[in-house]
């Protein structure tokens, strides 16, 4: 339907504003083991987006894919302008990945909310959803150790 393609494409636009992110974050940290951590959360989204593709054009629905959202892109602007003031760069990051991956959940959550998504698409959004949630956990645990 309309409405689930909307959905779906929404979040392959938040996926990329995800996989920019943990992109930047990496760039912003020395850290060598949160630098890995970043960087395989950006592949992990690049796997969303690719995963959300082909669910969208299984469904026989337009593709809409941009290069992000407004709102990622003055995410992204924030997180360098903050590390430029911040002394604690990692914590910054991993506080702002913490918060991207919180506002997924619940973009995720509402679009799973959907009785009507086809069963493959709920079991595609849920994995993600589980992934995303293990993300959030283990920055909120790597913050705590720092």
């Amino acid at each position: 339907s309309e409405s689930t393609e909307k959905k779906l494409n929404g979040l392959l636009e938040k996926s990329f504003d995800a996989e920019q992110g943990f992109k930047k974050a990496a760039e912003n940290v020395k850290s060598n083991s949160l630098k890995d951590f970043f960087m395989s959360k950006a592949e992990e989204r690049l796997n969303f987006r690719n995963e959300l593709r082909r669910e969208i054009a299984a469904n026989g629905c337009d593709i809409k894919e941009h290069n992000g959202s407004i709102t990622g892109s003055l995410h992204r602007t924030w997180m360098d302008t903050k590390t430029l003031f911040s002394s604690d760069n990692e914590e910054s990051m991993l506080e702002e990945v913490r918060n991207g991956e919180k506002a997924a959940l619940n973009d995720y959550n509402n679009v799973l909310e959907d009785k009507l998504l086809p069963p493959t698409t709920t079991s595609i959004l849920k994995k993600q959803r589980n992934a995303i949630q293990s993300s959030y956990d283990k920055a909120d645990y790597l913050e705590g150790a720092l």
